[in-house]
C-alpha cells in the first residue's frame, strides 16, 4: 500500500480523522476535503489513487455531482459512503461514475477490506485474454483500447461496468454464476453481494440494450447467474 494516495471527502471531521488514521495505519497517504468544490480541485491537483466520497458535503455540491465532475477528467476509482442502500441510490451513483458503495455504519476492518479490494481490481488488465476484440452482433468490445461500441456508437462505461461486461464476454453464450462474476470482477469479499451484482447488471443493460426491460444481450438465469448472448456463436 506504499505510495497509495487516497482522497477522503466528508463534512464530518470525526469521520475524516478516523478514516485518515485507518488509512495511514495501512501505509496510505491521505488528503482530505469537506466541500465538493475542493474535492474536485484536489482530485485534479493531487491525482489520488482512490476517492472515498460521502454523499452529503459542506457546500451545495453533493457527492453525486462531485463524481460526475471528476469523471469528466479522471477514471480514479470512487467509493461512496452512504446511509442509504436502496437500489435507486445505487443506480444514481453508478450513473455518476461511482465504483463501489459502503453503507454507514461500517467497521474499520470492513472499510480496509473494501479499499484493498477496489485498489486490487483496478490493477487488472484484460488486454491479455486472447483476442483483441470481442464481437456480439452489434456489440463490439475493443480489449486493447478499452472501448465499447454498440450499434456503431461508442458508449462510456465505468471501470467496473467494463470489467463486468468483459467477464461476461469471456464466457459468452455460457451461464456465469453469481459467485463467479462477483469474485472475478469485485473480489472474493463480494461473493455474497448478489443484490449488488443485480443493480450493476440493471444499469449496464440501460447502456447497451435497446429495450432494457427486454434484454437481448445480458440474459438472467433466475437464481443462478447471467449470460451474454452472442449471435452466431456456439
Amino acid at each position: 500500500m506504499e505510495d497509495i494516495k487516497i482522497l477522503v471527502v466528508d463534512d464530518e471531521p470525526k469521520l475524516v480523522r478516523l478514516l485518515s488514521e485507518v488509512l495511514t495505519g495501512i501505509g496510505c497517504n491521505v488528503v482530505a476535503a469537506s466541500r465538493g468544490k475542493d474535492a474536485i480541485e484536489k482530485t485534479a491537483m493531487e491525482q489520488p489513487d482512490l476517492i472515498v466520497l460521502d454523499i452529503v458535503l459542506a457546500d451545495e455540491t453533493d457527492g453525486y455531482e462531485v463524481a460526475r465532475k471528476v469523471r469528466e477528467f479522471s477514471d480514479v476509482p470512487i467509493i461512496m459512503l452512504t446511509a442509504k442502500a436502496r437500489e435507486s441510490d445505487l443506480l444514481r451513483g453508478f450513473d455518476a461514475g461511482v465504483d463501489d458503495y459502503l453503507t454507514k455504519p461500517f467497521s474499520s476492518k470492513e472499510f480496509v477490506v473494501r479499499v484493498k479490494a477496489i485498489l486490487k481490481r483496478t490493477d487488472i488488465d484484460y488486454k491479455d485474454i486472447g483476442d483483441s476484440q470481442i464481437s456480439c452482433g452489434p456489440l463490439k468490445i475493443d480489449l486493447v483500447r478499452h472501448r465499447v461500441i454498440i450499434r456503431g456508437e461508442e458508449i462510456r462505461l465505468t471501470r467496473t461496468e467494463y470489467k463486468l461486461l468483459v467477464e461476461l464476454a469471456r464466457h459468452r453464450n455460457k451461464i456465469c454464476i453469481h459467485e463467479l462474476l462477483l469474485r472475478n470482477v469485485w473480489g472474493s469479499e463480494y461473493v455474497d453481494d448478489v443484490d449488488y451484482l443485480r443493480a450493476y447488471v440493471r444499469y449496464l443493460r440501460r447502456k447497451i440494450e435497446e429495450i432494457p426491460s427486454e434484454p437481448a444481450f445480458i440474459i438472467t438465469h433466475q437464481g443462478i447467474g447471467y449470460e451474454l448472448i452472442c449471435p452466431g456463436e456456439e
